[in-house]
């Protein structure tokens, strides 16, 4: 089983900083990709980072420069630090993990339950 708990969302200011943390619990199952997406009422959920098992990143244009994520293998941790925040990063943020089934080329994809995040101007 598989399961990805997130933390560290919340109201900051215009120009301030959150990081958020998604911790995967797993048994037979390996992580490989790890990314998050942000979701508002008025959208569909988009990504906004993701990272490769190896650390390759990519990010969303609106993020790009602004946040950053990061993973720690031995944890099975998944951050992201965002910088310089603005109103329109307002949104529930989402982890999710591509997990690798043990001994198999079997692939899934599992969500976290969410994190409100909301910037004040």
């Amino acid at each position: 089983q598989v399961q990805l708990v997130e933390s560290g969302g919340g109201l900051v200011q215009a120009g301030g900083s959150l990081r958020l943390s998604c911790a995967a619990s797993l048994s037979g199952f390996s992580i490989d990709e790890m990314a998050w997406y942000h979701q508002t009422p008025e959208k569909q959920r988009e990504s906004v980072a993701e990272i490769t098992s190896v650390g390759s990143t990519n990010y969303a244009d609106s993020v790009r420069g602004r946040f950053t994520i990061s993973r720690d293998n031995a944890k099975n941790t998944v951050y992201l630090q965002m910088n310089s925040l603005k109103p329109e990063d307002t949104a529930v943020y989402y982890c999710n993990a591509r997990v690798r089934e043990s001994g198999t080329s079997y692939l899934f994809l599992y969500w976290g339950q969410g994190t409100q995040v909301t910037v004040s101007s």
